[in-house]
């Protein structure tokens, strides 16, 4: 009934626009369970005592001053796929008001491909920080997919608990990043709109686009090296074994994270890794945070692949 539900969602895609978000919302969630979300007061206690740590030992590792976001939810499914509805809403506003007519089978697709997209992502995704780009407020959040957490721990067979706290880690220091440099999602924003902008005139602006990537392989690589630093167990275990699913995917999943950009979101986080290690055995991991001073301070692509170009520009 699930699947029936979601087409029939997409087939009554309505409106004016290239896209009805209120079906893509209605397919995406009629395709995908909702999952368990009974949390009982000592998981919940738990949760909140893994976030805690990680901001303390983020901000001891790291010598970084940042908050936590005021929104920290605990969430199904469902209620993830609401919250990144609003977002990639958000992001293909400016192209949708440059569109002209709509055929409605054309409505349709578009409907239906992100439906597909977010149906795959609310299964998948176990932690989001959200920066919240391209909105009126500047309120960031982050969440637990609880559901996903539980099903991929046992997958893995490794205790759920623990498993948690890793998750929880990872997005800490995603905090730390925007917390610690408040010009960050403006500048991501400007980037963003810069290249949407050129989108809807029919150009590809590569060097935005380029310098997009930069800022994003910056931002995952800084992240694994706090975890590195930070987590206070040790993890190689599970890296490995969350590797190894990711390799022992199905042909249709394999499919479905190219399309989504997951490959290239792993090379971030390899070469951005390799470029903070390096910056971090020579000069110390608060040396390497100088990269959220400013925008000036960021690694440009050569510096990436060279830290030591960075290390001679910045001198941290």
């Amino acid at each position: 009934m699930g699947l029936y539900h979601s087409v029939q969602a997409v087939a009554g895609a309505g409106g004016d626009g290239p896209i009805d978000w209120s079906a893509v919302a209605d397919a995406a969630k009629a395709a995908t369970d909702t999952g368990d979300l009974t949390v009982e007061t000592p998981e919940r206690d738990g949760y909140a005592t893994d976030v805690r740590d990680a901001r303390n030992r983020v901000r001891e590792v790291g010598q970084l001053e940042f908050d936590l976001p005021e929104t920290v939810e605990i969430q199904n499914r469902h209620h993830w796929i609401d919250a990144n509805v609003a977002t990639f809403s958000r992001v293909m506003e400016p192209i949708e008001q440059q569109a002209e007519y709509i055929p409605g089978i054309a409505r349709m697709v578009n409907t239906g491909s992100m439906a597909v997209a977010l149906s795959f992502l609310g299964n998948n995704v176990l932690g989001q920080y959200d920066p919240v780009l391209l909105a009126d407020n500047d309120a960031h959040a982050l969440y637990f997919v609880r559901p996903n957490i539980h099903r991929v721990a046992d997958q893995l067979n490794v205790e759920r608990d623990r498993f948690r706290r890793w998750i929880a880690f990872h997005e800490v220091t995603h905090a730390a990043e925007f917390g610690a440099a408040p010009w960050l999602s403006d500048h991501l924003e400007t980037a963003m709109e810069d290249a949407i902008d050129n989108l809807t005139d029919g150009s590809i602006d590569r060097a935005t686009l380029g310098e997009l990537d930069t800022t994003m392989t910056a931002v995952e690589g800084y992240a694994e090296l706090l975890m590195d630093r930070a987590f206070d167990d040790e993890y190689d275990d599970l890296r490995r074994k969350v590797d190894e699913r990711r390799q022992g995917r199905g042909p249709i999943a394999s499919l479905m994270r190219r399309l989504l950009g997951l490959g290239m979101k792993r090379q971030q986080y390899e070469r951005g890794k390799a470029f903070f290690d390096t910056v971090a055995d020579a000069r110390g991991v608060a040396a390497a945070g100088r990269v959220w001073d400013s925008p000036d301070t960021l690694p440009t692509e050569d510096e990436i692949e060279t830290p030591t170009l960075w290390i001679d520009r910045v001198d941290p």
